[in-house]
């Protein structure tokens, strides 16, 4: 089944085509890289699906339904997002970060929470529970009680990772997860990507720069050039592409 399908998806600023034409899909389950040298257009793909920018052509479907929501409904639909900048609330606790995420899951009002209502002190521990959960299945249970403040980075992106999991999307999208991490920080964070897809059944999209990160972690990869899909397929079949190697080289042996 695919989880996610784009078919002739166009973007244009101005007179500039961002993304021109462009068709593919993930499967359901699947850890799949959207990749492409600088400018290609991988950003933007990322904020149709997001619908932070409508399309100018072209669907987006998602699970078989058209997505043609605004942006403050994707979540509800089932997809969650992290960022190429970590975008934390850096004067409230990791804990409190990720509960911020479960704001759309909340079911009390206003007037209940701000008088503290029975209801609402239950449902605010079940959210607190649902967020230690998760910092727990990524390691970080030891930072719950931390300010975002000053964290190490590699901790930083976690907590951006773990708020977009906390309402169990089905499809979480990952713009440059290891972006400014060591080696030894990658290689647990693909860890955790295969945990993510293994134990909470999320399919997963990534935008990577790393390609060696991309090659050993990546079920399928798009490659994206100009705006265009230029090859598709497992790591070894793109790494052997001739467009591939051309567009990130400049030659073709």
């Amino acid at each position: 089944m695919e989880m996610l399908q784009l078919d002739g998806v166009t973007v244009r600023f101005g007179g500039l085509v961002a993304v021109n034409s462009l068709s593919f899909s993930v499967a359901e389950g699947s850890i799949h890289g959207l990749i492409g040298p600088n400018g290609a257009g991988k950003s933007t793909v990322f904020n149709a699906v997001s619908r932070f920018r409508k399309q100018d052509a072209g669907t987006i479907a998602f699970k078989g339904r058209r997505l043609d929501c605004e942006a403050h409904e994707v979540v509800k639909r089932g997809i969650g997002r992290t960022f190429q900048n970590v975008e934390l609330f850096r004067g409230q606790t990791v804990l409190d970060n990720i509960m911020i995420g479960l704001h759309t899951s909340s079911r009390a009002d206003f007037l209940s929470a701000a008088l503290r209502m029975p209801a609402a002190l239950r449902e605010e521990a079940e959210l607190r529970q649902k967020a230690t959960e998760v910092l727990e299945s990524l390691g970080i249970p030891g930072y719950a009680g931390r300010l975002a403040h000053g964290l190490p980075y590699g901790v930083q992106k976690l907590v951006e990772l773990a708020r977009a999991m906390v309402l169990r999307p089905s499809l979480i999208l990952l713009d440059e997860p290891v972006a400014g991490m060591n080696p030894t920080e990658r290689r647990e964070l693909a860890q955790v990507i295969r945990m993510i897809r293994d134990s909470y059944n999320m399919t997963v999209l990534l935008v990577e720069h790393d390609m060696s990160f991309v090659m050993g972690l990546c079920d399928k990869i798009t490659v994206m050039n100009f705006g265009s899909k230029i090859a598709e397929g497992t790591p070894d079949e793109v790494q052997r592409n001739p467009q591939v190697i051309q567009a990130y080289l400049g030659e073709e042996d």
